[in-house]
């Protein structure tokens, strides 16, 4: 199954980017997904079920950890193992 999580960090500033929402494009980045998409107000990845729920966890922790008050995320299924399905 192939997933896709969409999230962002709070609180915001616009000034610059938070440490949570550092630790976080971090994670993402690092991860084992086929894409990752980052900006200053919502962040996208994309990969296998078992890479994408790892990555959330991770994700969760290290965000929370570095001062993220909320951390809003959804979770899709885009298509099965041989990534077809709907997109």
């Amino acid at each position: 199954m192939r997933l896709r999580v969409e999230f962002t960090t709070e609180p915001f500033d616009l000034d610059e980017a938070p440490a949570h929402a550092v630790v976080a494009r971090e994670v993402v980045q690092g991860a084992a997904l086929d894409a990752v998409d980052v900006g200053p107000f919502g962040n996208t990845a994309e990969g296998g079920a078992d890479a994408v729920l790892t990555t959330v966890d991770a994700l969760l922790r290290a965000s929370l950890a570095a001062g993220a008050t909320r951390v809003s995320l959804q979770v899709s299924v885009i298509g099965d193992a041989d990534g077809e399905g709907s997109r």
